[in-house]
């Protein structure tokens, strides 16, 4: 005699790691490739304009119809739980039929602590369990230094100075089951085993650790990994224990209008060179070029850019906007917006 499924809590993967990490290609990749599981997808974004939402819903399927994907955009999760993220997941535990699996990417400068904790309300604990947090990190990003506190000065008492990156990212690590250490190609070798060294010392707990190249992996690696992290989370140390709440005054975002260009690689140039005179950490979105019917998605990680026609504009404006976001001191929207041609 089959248990009755109305009775079994939901499993919930939560997929944690910083701004271009590579979480929405994984998120993708699972879409297409569910090992039998009927998914449903909350994403969550730092900024108005949902480029991730609009990256997943390409993948709806079946298994993942497009009413299963819920956005939740210019807010954190963790900061709207009952106005905005409990509703939002009630929404899905109600279709028909129910989805197996609940996948949920934070944003890239969300602490998941904070979420892990919204699922002891009551409303979500008789109901779900979180299944696994999956941490993935820049391999190549890792390796270089990128979120490695800053140096104390000479004399000084303490050895470290963290900063609003390596925060984000030690909190990132430490609530995570398991790490994906994404851009392994380019990486390489020896950057994986430097960011393995580098996430090891910052890990609170041994923790496995995989690279992963373009979003693909077993989805049996990631989802099924019964850790029930709501009944862990002193073993789950966060920077902000102790604090009622917590904002992201650290870092801010601008939305950028731009014109219709001609040149997606001048455009890709003007990026990449604004990542490394304004300190810009991530810059995403959709470009219309001049006698293209498809958009143009640009990608950006620090001065690292990609872009390709990504689906044709259809009914939709042929409107250009990119978001750029960076640590609250670097946005200067003036020099942004004039380094980009807007």
């Amino acid at each position: 005699m089959s248990a009755d499924k109305s009775l079994e809590k939901t499993p919930v993967t939560v997929i944690t790691g910083f701004l271009g990490a590579g979480k929405t290609t994984l998120i993708r990749h699972l879409l297409q490739n569910p090992g039998g599981r009927r998914l449903a997808v909350l994403v969550n974004e730092f900024g108005d304009v949902g480029v991730d939402g609009d990256l997943i819903r390409d993948c709806a399927d079946a298994n993942c119809p497009e009413s299963s994907i819920v956005e939740l955009t210019n807010g954190c999760i963790c900061c709207t739980v009952a106005d905005e993220f409990i509703p939002s997941i009630e929404k899905l535990m109600a279709m028909e039929p129910r989805p197996d699996h609940i996948v949920i990417e934070t944003s890239g400068l969300a602490l998941p602590k904070p979420l892990l904790k919204a699922f002891d309300w009551p409303a979500l604990r008789s109901k779900i369990t979180i299944d696994g947090v999956v941490a993935v990190a820049d391999a190549e990003a890792v390796s270089a230094g990128l979120f490695a506190p800053n140096p104390a000065r000479p004399g000084a008492a303490e050895a470290d100075h963290e900063t609003p990156l390596s925060e984000v990212f030690e909190d990132q690590i430490a609530c995570a089951d398991i790490v994906l250490l994404s851009k392994a190609d380019l990486a390489g070798d020896a950057g994986i085993a430097k960011a393995k060294a580098v996430i090891e010392a910052e890990a609170p707990r041994p923790l496995p650790m995989l690279p992963l190249t373009e979003g693909v992996i077993d989805a049996r690696v990631v989802l099924g990994i019964g850790a029930a992290a709501e009944d862990s989370l002193n073993e789950r140390p966060s920077h902000h224990d102790g604090h009622d709440d917590h904002d992201h005054d650290d870092f801010d975002t601008i939305v950028v209008d731009l014109p219709e260009i001609t040149n997606p690689e001048a455009l890709a140039a003007k990026v990449s060179a604004l990542a490394a005179s304004q300190n810009i950490l991530r810059v995403k979105g959709h470009v219309a070029v001049e006698g293209k019917p498809m958009r143009l998605l640009i990608q950006a990680v620090g001065p690292r850019v990609r872009h390709q026609f990504d689906r044709p504009w259809g009914n939709q404006p042929r409107r250009s906007q990119l978001v750029v976001i960076a640590e609250h001191g670097n946005i200067d929207a003036a020099a942004v917006r004039a380094a980009l041609g807007a």
